[in-house]
């Protein structure tokens, strides 16, 4: 069997799995009626996402643009994408941080209001990816921030963003110290 994984990095035990068949027999909308209670709980409605590329090869991005899509619409379970980290609740970063990015990935962090929640999407970002020690990138996202959670994929789907949101958004709302 398939698995894939969200790694948790609060504590290092604590990984969460998901496995392709849960994928499957989970229903799009029950996912996210379960995003859209944790949202309204946590985060009184409304969880607000600043997406920086850090020098990604835009597969990715091409999966959370389509998350704003008809299909996916995660509007309508509270997740909004905003233009400045100064309104976010939580960052996604995409791509191995670029030399050129480092310093514009670290003041996004620096602007985005306590507490942080920072997530690492793809492989590249988690670790360098393909361009793991190559001399224009520092590798991963954690070589610049620190990083709370990483989302397995090359690129992971939207289904599997989802999926991996409420995952956290769960971790989260089980641990009090981070709870907004």
């Amino acid at each position: 069997m398939l698995k894939l994984f969200v790694k948790i990095f609060k504590t290092p035990k604590n990984i969460i799995s998901i496995s392709k068949d849960d994928l499957n027999q989970k229903d799009f909308f029950e996912i996210g009626e379960k995003i859209q209670d944790k949202v309204k709980k946590l985060f009184r409605g409304s969880l607000a996402i600043r997406q920086i590329d850090a020098g990604s090869d835009n597969s990715c991005e091409q999966e959370l643009v389509a998350l704003s899509n008809s299909f996916y619409d995660v509007e309508r379970f509270g997740i909004h994408f905003v233009a400045s980290p100064r309104h976010a609740d939580m960052l996604l970063v995409t791509g191995p941080v670029a030399k050129n990015m480092a310093k514009a990935l670290k003041d996004a962090y620096d602007g985005t209001p306590n507490p942080k929640i920072v997530v690492a999407i793809g492989d590249d970002a988690i670790d360098g990816g393909i361009f793991k020690d190559s001399y224009a990138v520092l590798n991963g996202v954690d070589s610049v921030i620190p990083v709370d959670y990483q989302i397995l994929g090359d690129p992971p789907t939207p289904t599997f963003i989802l999926q991996s949101l409420l995952k956290i958004l769960e971790t989260i709302e089980n641990k009090p110290s981070q709870k907004k």
